[in-house]
């Protein structure tokens, strides 16, 4: 079977909240996404893109044409730190102020000749502004759980858990 021409590619925009705990998930899925012939743009903060580069060296993301690494900014004010950044603050400023960026991403992403039309966007579940997104360009989208099916669980069975008194532990407060 001939393998589809880069335009004729499914193109998934994979957008990972930006923490290294979700980052490492996302990015594995993506790469099992390029394995089975999708076109990757892999979406990280300007800020985590820089750390990133300065962990790996200015060249670790050149290589393959059809897994590019894209950024837009998180909405915090400009950091070269090399530390991980206020949890609350980074996730407050990304719902607020990343949709236009993704969008405009996006955009650029469709207009560029040679490079499929982006088709899907696969976004970490604590990053809904991507489903958003998905919709205003009408395409499928996927929320991604990064955690571990253990994670998962207690989540999902948090509540349940306070209303029979085991949540919090005794002692622990």
């Amino acid at each position: 079977m001939c393998s589809p021409s880069k335009t004729h590619k499914p193109h998934a925009v994979c957008i990972p909240c930006p923490a290294q705990g979700h980052i490492n998930p996302m990015l594995s899925l993506a790469k099992l996404l390029h394995h089975r012939g999708f076109h990757i743009t892999f979406v990280n903060t300007a800020y985590n893109h820089r750390r990133l580069l300065r962990s790996r060296g200015p060249n670790a993301l050149d290589g393959l044409l059809d897994f590019q690494f894209r950024t837009i900014p998180d909405g915090l004010p400009f950091s070269d730190a090399n530390s991980t950044q206020d949890t609350p603050s980074l996730c407050q400023s990304t719902s607020k102020s990343c949709l236009a960026p993704l969008c405009d991403l996006i955009s650029q992403l469709n207009s560029v000749a040679n490079v499929p039309r982006v088709s899907c966007i696969v976004g970490d579940a604590i990053m809904s502004f991507s489903m958003l997104a998905a919709n205003e360009f009408k395409i499928p989208y996927a929320l991604f759980w990064t955690a571990s099916a253990c994670g998962y669980l207690g989540y999902l069975h948090y509540r349940d858990l306070i209303k029979q008194g085991l949540i919090p532990l005794k002692g622990m407060i």
